[in-house]
């Protein structure tokens, strides 16, 4: 009996980039250089060749994959084909590599617990991370029934994600979680990504109808959570209702070739920024400045304006040491470029 890959998010996009005659199937999950994958003829466990050339993907979990077999007749992932969205994020481990989280995803959700703050600066990173990806954008807040009457968290991401749906659901009473579920749908993928703790987990469980996945506790003094998630792993939803990737916890948010994902979350300074005097301006001490004139002005929130020129010269020096590493002379042993995942 062969599986239907079309809930697995198998569709004409995807047909087009898989050759012909091949064996095929997408990533459910990777654990030490072997996946699960999906394919029409069931789930396999595939191993993944540890020793790719610089110019090849390594998969992750949401890749769709081409099959080939091995000498012991093992399945072999041979190729990873073309990916529509990525989630990615500089590498915490390495200076200037990227790291993909995820693959082939429509929907890329910010989960945060309102039991704890949210400082502006890591969701307006966030959102960045996710804005380019290519995915569909929403903000999931979750434990709503635990907000103090006084708590302006709601407020301070209203104020952040601009036109960015947000989502207010509890487990306790199951509220925002229709909605949720019709933002998903048969086929398509929604990638969780927040803090440990943050309610990615519960939010799996819930979507699902049943405990797939370990949840952590949290610590009263504050609200923190331990790593329940330890390997990103594709779920199909009961009724073909779509699929979820719960994404372990997110510390580091190091943003990587992200310049186009920045100035949409920023657009009210993009905006602004126009009316400066210069065209290279730098938002520093030139004179006509409209985003400086604009903080002296009140106009423009301070702190943000920090955060946004922060952000602006994360990028252009993580593109400048790119080009010094191109520029390089090679002959001088072997130089190891950045991997991608």
């Amino acid at each position: 009996m062969s599986t239907d890959l079309a809930p697995w998010g198998y569709r004409p996009a995807i047909a087009e980039l898989v050759s012909p005659a091949t064996t095929h199937g997408r990533v459910t999950r990777v654990d030490r250089g072997e996946c699960d994958v999906m394919t029409e003829a069931g789930p396999v466990r595939a191993a993944s060749d540890s020793v790719r050339s610089q110019d090849e993907l390594a998969p992750v979990t949401g890749d769709w994959v081409e099959l080939a077999v091995g000498p012991a007749g093992e399945p072999l992932i041979e190729r990873v084909v073309p990916r529509l969205t990525a989630l990615s994020r500089r590498d915490p481990g390495e200076r200037d590599a990227e790291q993909v989280l995820a693959a082939n995803i429509d929907i890329a959700a910010i989960v945060h617990g309102l039991d704890r703050p949210l400082p502006p600066g890591r969701l307006e990173r966030m959102l960045v991370l996710a804005e380019d990806s290519g995915a569909e954008v929403v903000v999931v807040l979750t434990k709503v029934d635990t907000v103090d009457p006084d708590d302006d968290t709601v407020d301070v991401v209203t104020a952040v994600v601009d036109e960015v749906p947000i989502l207010l659901t509890s487990t306790a009473d199951g509220s925002g979680f229709d909605r949720l579920r019709d933002l998903i749908g048969s086929g398509r993928t929604l990638a969780l990504i927040g803090a440990s703790g943050s309610g990615k987990s519960t939010i799996v469980n819930t979507l699902v109808g049943d405990e797939v996945l370990d949840v952590g506790e949290v610590r009263e003094r504050d609200a923190k959570g331990r790593h329940t998630t330890t390997a990103r792993e594709l779920v199909l939803l009961p009724g073909d209702a779509g699929l979820v990737l719960d994404t372990p916890g997110i510390r580091a948010i190091g943003l990587w070739d992200a310049e186009e994902a920045l100035h949409r979350v920023f657009a009210d300074l993009d905006d602004l920024a126009t009316e400066c005097r210069f065209n290279d301006c730098r938002h520093d001490r030139e004179p006509g400045c409209a985003l400086v004139e604009g903080v002296e002005s009140g106009v423009v929130d301070r702190h943000r304006f920090d955060r946004y020129r922060a952000l602006i010269s994360e990028l252009e020096n993580q593109r400048r040491r790119e080009e010094e590493r191109a520029r390089r002379p090679r002959g001088r042993g072997r130089r190891r470029g950045p991997r991608r995942r």
